[in-house]
Order: C-alpha cells, then structure tokens, then sequence
C-alpha cells in the first residue's frame, strides 16, 4: 500500500510538472532557432573587361568559362542581432568598396558595420576593380573608366543581393563541421636555393605547413532541407592562368555544391592560403588542362564539403557577437627623398613606378605614413565557433597558431576580409624574406586599392601586433557573454 501510494504522489508530480517541463523543452529548443536567407547574384563583366590577379597580363579579358557571383547569407540570432556574411569571386575587396557597402548595409538594414563581413576568393581570373593609372607603366583612361564603371556597378550588386538575402530570412537551423582536402601545398620552397628574383621560392614545398581543414556552416530550414553552405579552405585561387573569367577551383566546387544540393546556395570563404597554392595546376598533368585540374579541385572541395555535411554537424545556438576593429601595422622607416628620387630613374619599372608614387605622395602631404590601419573581425557563434576574419592575403601560420590559442572547440580563421594591402607574413617568414615576406610590397604597392604605395615592408613586429588584436576581440566577446 505504501509502495502503491508512493508511486500515486509521484505520477502526480510529474503529471502536475509536465506542462511547464514542455515549455522548458521547447525554450531549449528554440534556443537553436536562427533567421536565415541567402542570396547569390551574377557579377560577370560585359567583354572586354581588364582582368586581375597576374601582372602580365597585357590585354583585357575576352571570355567566360564559368560565371562568377556575390552571394550574402543574412542571419538573425534569437536577441535580433543581425550579421551579413558576404563572398565575392574577386582578387581582393578594396577598402572604398567596403566602406561604400558598409555604409549602404547600416542606413538601409541597420546592420553595425562590426556585423558585416566580406571575403574575396582570390580567383586571378576575375576581373579588375582598382583604377591605378601606373599601373603597366602609361596613364589608360578607357581602362581607369571601365575598372571605375565596374566597380561602382559592383557595389550596386552587393547592397542588392543583401538585399534579397533578408527577404528570403525564415527560421533555420546553423550547424557546424569540418572536412579535409589535401590539394593545397605550401608554395614556398628553399627562398635561399632559389633564383634569385622577386617571385623566388615560389614554388611546391612539400615539408611546408599547410591547412587542410575544410571549415563549414549549414543553414537548413526548420523541415531540414538544405538552405546554404558556407564553406573555407587555404589556398591561392590560381590554377589557370589566361584571359578567361571564372571563380578557379572556388567557383568549381561552389558550382558542384549547388549541383548535388538543388535550390540551396554555396558561398566559398577564402582562407589564410597566402602561402598556398592548388597543386598540380596549369598544365602539370599531362593529358589535362589547367581547366581540367580547377574542376577537380572543385569537385575534391565539393566532396570535402558533403563529406562534413554528413558527419552530424554540431547545432549552434542561435547567440550572435561580433566586434570589427583596426590595428595599426607599422612599416620600416621609409626611404629619404634623394633615394626615392634615384629609384624614380631606375630601369626597373616596378621600381621606378613605386618610386614616382611615393615621390607624389611626399609632395603632396610633406611625408610618408609609418603604419597602416589593418582591419580584423572576430564573430561568435554561441559558443560552438569562432571565426576570425583578417584582411589580405595572410600567410597560414596565422590560422594554425590561432586554432592552438583561441578558446573555444572550433576556430575558423579567414584571410582576404574587408581590406587588400598585399600580403601579410607571419613573422618565420619575415625573417625567411622572398616574396610573402617583404619583396612583393613593392611589386603590390602600385596595385594598391587606396592609390597610394607601400613607404617600405612592414616592421618584424606585424605577427604580434595582428595576433594580440585579435585575442583583445576574443576576450572582449567572451567577457560580454
């Protein structure tokens, strides 16, 4: 009887609990419940355009192997914080074309410009959007108002598929996993055994560090269908060469994503790959073209991707931070006005090209700058992942040192984000040199999307200034949840 009774008072406990053990069950499960919509669109070039990526180039642009997009995935946490996520098949994002976007996505979304991210895949094989007029030597108006024309149009684009990313945003699910795809290889052979040019050591390093991991996002719906893909890997977009347009082994694997998934849309994030190339590629391969390798790329990335896809990515909770702030990169002393004057005489044109830049520039404003304001972003998602943005073309021993340090189970480190300045060495290879370590600054600086010229290469203080900058974002994050 006592037995009986007991079991009585207990079944009616639990009965009189139930309803509010529902709700918490179903609190916790909306916990997990995002806002979500993506958006992709064609930002192909009318032919002839000036493409971007390989300074040999003498002539514009007059085919298309494969169109190339700009896509936004829009999502809403459970408190109304909104991030826009946006991936480009270009070289690089110009700083004017952030700033001009950013300030569009806040007056017309309300998005802080700290929610707003930007990646380029670095494909070479797309087109060109500075408007430096040094740049191969003599002034090229048509060109300068084409490259101006595409740009603005561009920008157009970009507000216009944020645009319709939030008005498809619906609930959704967010998860996270990672793959692997071994077709990247370090780039960077024996600098001191190689010719002795601007481009040495350029070539496969089969001992040198590389990042495999194939980080990704998975948007679903509520019913579990698949929305979108985000998806990242560390390596040049540089298989082919020539005077085609197309998004390289990126915008193949985006394209076979979206094959195996119909209705959903992939978007490539480029990683820390500024060390990093495809490998084989160009015509490496007998019997191949360089087209032939860009697609199996694609499809060993498009793989790697379902692969991760199908490894019961773990469910993010639907908490959204994010914090986008500048650290200031110093530069060795730049050279003395008599030396610039004689660099100006130089039969070399990269040189002398520099030299007059920065003379203008000296004219103009009485001196040199000694540092640059670098842009880096770090995004939580709950607490399953944090991804860290940096801008240009960052060599991998960044990734691989913050996937060591940051806190948290999962760190996803992307390069190629909201800025293009050329490259930016760890400090290994700042000391190693060649061309990732200081020789290209040269050689971009005339490319440089504000129109101005690098004054000299960076201080070997650029890994620690870059790294302890983006473990104040971290802690600050961590500290306001």
């Amino acid at each position: 009887m006592r037995n009986f009774l007991w079991v009585l008072i207990t079944w009616s406990f639990v009965m009189a609990s139930s309803p509010h053990i529902e709700t918490a069950i179903a609190q916790e499960k909306d916990n997990f419940i995002w806002n979500a919509g993506v958006a992709s669109v064609n930002i192909t070039p009318k032919l002839p355009m000036w493409m971007a990526g390989y300074g040999s180039r003498n002539r514009p642009g007059d085919e298309v192997v494969q169109p190339i997009h700009a896509k936004a995935l829009a999502i809403e946490d459970k408190n109304g914080k909104i991030a826009v996520i946006v991936t480009l098949d270009i070289l690089g994002i110009p700083r004017i074309v952030r700033d001009a976007v950013e300030e569009q996505v806040k007056s017309q979304f309300g998005v802080s410009p700290s929610y707003l991210m930007m990646n380029a895949s670095h494909t070479h094989s797309g087109p060109e959007i500075r408007a430096i007029e040094t740049f191969f030597g003599k002034e090229n108006p048509q060109r300068t108002e084409r490259v101006n024309l595409y740009r603005d149009n561009l920008e157009k684009k970009i507000v216009k598929v944020i645009e319709e990313a939030f008005s498809k945003m619906e609930p959704a699910k967010i998860g996270y996993a990672k793959g692997s795809a071994g077709f990247a290889i370090n780039r960077r052979e024996n600098y001191l055994l190689a010719d002795d040019d601007i481009r040495k050591g350029l070539r496969p390093n089969t001992e040198g560090p590389v990042d495999h991991d194939v980080p990704i996002l998975e948007v679903t719906s509520i019913d579990g269908s698949l929305v979108a893909v985000l998806f990242g890997y560390a390596a040049h977009a540089t298989t082919i060469g020539g005077y085609a347009f197309h998004g390289d082994y990126a915008g193949f694997a985006q394209h076979h994503i979206e094959e195996f998934n119909p209705g959903a849309v992939a978007l490539f994030m480029a990683g820390a790959g500024g060390d990093q190339n495809p490998h084989p590629r160009r015509n490496m391969v007998d019997g191949l073209s360089g087209y032939d390798l860009a697609d199996m790329h694609g499809r060993t990335l498009a793989l790697a991707v379902e692969a991760a896809r199908n490894a019961h990515p773990i469910l993010i909770e639907a908490r959204l931070e994010s914090i986008l702030e500048e650290v200031q990169l110093e530069y060795l002393p730049a050279p003395g006005r008599e030396e610039l004057q004689r660099d100006a005489e130089s039969s070399n044109r990269t040189v002398r090209e520099n030299a007059q830049v920065l003379l203008g520039w000296l004219d103009r404003d009485g001196q040199l700058p000694i540092q640059y304001s670098y842009p880096v972003q770090v995004m939580h998602f709950g607490d399953e992942l944090t991804l860290v943005a940096l801008a240009s073309e960052v060599v991998v021993d960044y990734s691989l040192r913050l996937k060591r340090e940051l806190s948290g189970q999962n760190v996803w480190v992307a390069s190629y984000s909201n800025d293009f300045l050329g490259y930016i060495p760890s400090h290994r290879i700042w000391l190693e040199g060649g061309y990732e370590g200081g020789d290209s600054m040269t050689f971009s600086s005339t490319t440089l999307y504000r129109g101005a010229a690098h004054p000299n290469i960076w201080a070997p203080t650029i890994e620690r200034e870059i790294i302890k900058k983006v473990h104040e974002l971290d802690g600050r994050i961590q500290y306001r949840q």
